[in-house]
């Protein structure tokens, strides 16, 4: 077995399909507009190696309360390379605002840093 994918909701559709372009080289496929669920929209984004994610977006989740919790995911662990690699996107991260967690070696011995995108959701940036 596989992931085929993984879905993420998001307040900002648009702006998540761009982060996920520009920061990991994501390819997207034309926005889907669900004609059994008004308002639902969603798009995926292809990397070049894993599971394809599935942004997703209704309108009632910009009225949602501010709670990290209702959108998103608790974290994503993405695989960039080397430790240089790492470092070049976190130094990358840091310039856009989207720092977290500086790049370092974590207590069970990955070498990581952390990053948000635009909704605030964690996505750990791993060398291996």
């Amino acid at each position: 077995m596989k992931i085929a994918h993984v879905a993420l909701w998001t307040r900002n559709l648009d702006a998540q399909v761009a982060f996920w372009q520009e920061v990991f080289g994501g390819q997207s496929n034309e926005r889907y507009l669900s004609k059994n669920r008004p308002g639902f929209a969603s798009h995926f984004i292809s990397l070049s190696e894993g599971p394809t994610i599935e942004l997703m977006a209704l309108p009632e989740l910009d009225d949602a309360p501010a709670n990290p919790e209702f959108v998103g995911w608790a974290h994503i662990a993405m695989t960039v390379g080397s430790v240089k690699d790492v470092d070049e996107m976190a130094q990358k991260a840091q310039a856009h605002g989207r720092l977290l967690s500086p790049a370092r070696w974590t207590g069970d011995g990955f070498y990581e840093a952390v990053m948000a995108d635009p909704d605030g959701n964690r996505i750990e940036l791993v060398a291996g």
